[in-house]
């Protein structure tokens, strides 16, 4: 029987294995998707995003900054050539609870130091869980109402960051709201499902995902006054790697000091929360596939995830060590590209096959300057779209991990206090919330049948 046929009966994409991993390769393993290598030509905009965040924070200037998203860019390819079937990211609502602990440092040699014990120390610890098999169990055993609170939180703190005082909708209010709405629309909307299904045109249009509405973005940007025109260079980007390892990693300064590991012990936990939250997403996400592409099988395993974000993380911090940190997925672009693999082998052969050409493109937006010059003026553009998506598939997927009433008031508790007041707060208030409702039965919870989900077969 051909792998091709065998697939079609709902086995798994091909592979090599090696170990725990699923070595997929483009062309020899899955399809390689134009649609999605374009979304990621222009998509590496949000890549590009955590320049700002360096700069600011770090001091770095843009060419070593430009360097970190590159290394970071490559390290994003080994998720899907290793098994994974995701799109990876940063760990975006733990970025505000990272910078608040690296600020208890001054900027340069002692800031740069915590950032590395902190990444260093959370790469560690995922490996470790994912290699004993600690985080599947860890997945499984945390209270469903727990899991809610946090995904939705998740959800909350990306909508908090576009709209607080001094945000990104201040600085560009007409064109976040013209490419958000577009971008809902296409992605989300009843109407444009059923148009996609009566017209070719515009399937082939949703083909390209919101490549367009980046585009788009870069003109209307400029009209309303929000940033100036693109001045378009050619070439070939120019990252700054020396300056980056004699400045910036243990290469030049050494390895932090033992006490600043110690330090970073509970803002490690405390991201992790969120991490956790971003595995339990992409789980989600994809399951709610399975239903609808039954012709593929889909193997996404949380072991296998966290050691593979775990060694994003461990290497960036030694090599480049990143304020938006290594995370499991990109939630905007996962539920993006998930929708497109909806639409059936004709529209995307494979999921790995997005989610790789996805990240295929991505990479080669950041080596070419016209790219990064084209894309340079709408980067807070592209990360508040991320930052909405996610917003609104946090939440959606929040809400439908919890299976009873009250889940869904704690778990509203939880993402309110992870929005204003951090992972760690949230975590201890939901731990004991849990425990105060349900008591002795607070791993278990209950099961009131809210949600249509939840009830017996046949019902």
């Amino acid at each position: 029987m051909s792998e091709l046929h065998q697939q079609d009966l709902g086995v798994e994409a091909p592979y090599w294995p090696v170990g725990p991993f699923k070595v997929r390769l483009p062309f020899i393993h899955y399809r390689f998707e134009i649609s999605d290598y374009m979304q990621g030509l222009l998509m590496c905009a949000v890549d590009l995003a955590a320049i700002p965040l360096m700069t600011e924070f770090l001091g770095m200037p843009f060419e070593v900054a430009l360097a970190v998203v590159m290394l970071n860019g490559l390290l994003y390819l080994t998720h899907h050539l290793l098994g994974d079937p995701v799109v990876p990211g940063w760990i975006t609502p733990a970025i505000p609870l990272l910078m608040a602990y690296c600020s208890q440092f001054p900027e340069g040699p002692e800031r740069v130091h915590a950032l590395i014990a902190f990444q260093l120390m959370l790469g560690i610890f995922s490996i470790g869980l994912g290699m004993t098999g600690m985080a599947r169990k860890v997945v499984s055993l945390v209270p469903s109402a727990l899991k809610a609170g946090i995904i939705m939180g998740a959800g909350l703190s990306a909508v908090v960051t576009v709209f607080k005082e001094g945000g990104r909708f201040d600085a560009f209010p007409w064109t976040i709201s013209i490419a958000v709405g577009i971008a809902f629309y296409l992605v989300f909307s009843l109407h444009f499902q059923e148009l996609k299904k009566r017209s070719r045109f515009w399937w082939n249009f949703a083909k390209l995902g919101i490549f367009p509405i980046i585009l788009l973005a870069v003109f209307v940007a400029p009209i309303f006054g929000e940033a100036p025109w693109p001045s378009i260079e050619w070439g070939i980007s120019k990252p700054d790697f020396v300056t980056l390892w004699n400045e910036y990693t243990v290469f030049g300064l050494g390895m932090p000091p033992l006490m600043m590991f110690v330090t970073a012990i509970p803002t490690v936990f405390a991201a992790y929360l969120v991490v956790f939250g971003d595995v339990l997403g992409a789980r989600a996400i994809l399951s709610e596939a399975d239903h609808i592409r039954s012709d593929e099988k889909v193997d996404f395993n949380p072991n296998r995830s966290h050691m593979i974000f775990g060694g994003r993380n461990a290497l960036m911090s030694i090599f480049g060590p990143d304020v938006a940190m290594c995370g499991p997925q990109w939630s905007a672009m996962q539920v993006v590209i998930t929708e497109r693999f909806k639409g059936g082998a004709q529209a995307m052969k494979s999921i790995y096959g997005g989610v790789g050409s996805f990240r295929w493109g991505t990479n080669t937006g950041l080596l070419l300057l016209p790219v990064v010059t084209l894309l340079q003026p709408i980067l807070g553009v592209a990360l508040a779209l991320t930052l909405l998506i996610q917003g609104y598939v946090s939440v959606r997927l929040g809400i439908m991990e919890a299976r009873s009433q009250r889940d869904l008031g704690i778990a509203g508790v939880i993402g309110a206090v992870l929005a204003i007041k951090g992972a760690g707060w949230a975590f201890a208030i939901g731990v004991g919330l849990c425990a105060l409702i349900y008591g002795a039965q607070m791993f278990r919870g209950e099961n009131d049948q809210t949600f249509t989900k939840d009830l017996p077969p046949g019902e």
